[in-house]
């Protein structure tokens, strides 16, 4: 029994120099707050960063002001109409959506590069497949007449081959992509 007491007596000693030991000399370890601390000045260092960077940034390119989607719906001999949207995105890139007011109701899609010149006040599409080539006369910001290929006016009245930027206009429905 002598020899278990000692047993016991030397166990329960290592116990309270390990317990003494960890409350004398705490973990290093930060608390929940501190990590957050850290977190949000991270956060604010990067956000000054950033700001910093917008200031250092290269001028916009006159196209890429005029990024944005226009539409109407132009007059059409055979149909009742024609609804086209054209987006103008990112690195001078384009879709133009038509649908024709008739039985079906299909949509078509031209895919291509716009190249805006603000000299002449146009805007010229360039379609991926088959070259295709439309213009547009800028009216403003805000409106894009439709011209023939060559950028002359189309016949009768410009009015109705006008398309609007929704961002600039009253909102109409448009074409969802």
């Amino acid at each position: 029994m002598k020899r278990h007491l000692i047993a016991s007596t030397k166990i329960l000693t290592v116990l309270l120099v390990s317990l003494s030991s960890l409350a004398f000399n705490p973990a290093s370890a930060k608390s929940d707050m501190e990590i957050m601390g850290d977190v949000q000045r991270a956060r604010e260092k990067l956000r000054a960063k950033k700001g910093h960077e917008k200031h250092e940034m290269k001028p916009i390119e006159e196209s890429q002001k005029y990024r944005g989607v226009f539409y109407g719906y132009l007059p059409c001999d055979d149909c009742a109409g024609v609804k086209m949207t054209l987006s103008l995105k990112n690195k001078q890139n384009y879709l133009l959506v038509t649908q024709y007011a008739r039985a079906s109701n299909k949509e078509y899609y031209n895919k291509g590069k716009y190249e805006w010149n603000k000299k002449t006040r146009m805007v010229t599409l360039t379609a991926r497949k088959g070259g295709e080539i439309q213009k547009y006369r800028i009216k403003n910001d805000g409106k894009l007449i439709l011209l023939t290929p060559e950028g002359l006016p189309l016949k009768g009245n410009q009015n109705k081959y006008t398309l609007l930027r929704t961002d600039k206009n009253k909102a109409r429905s448009v074409h969802i992509h």
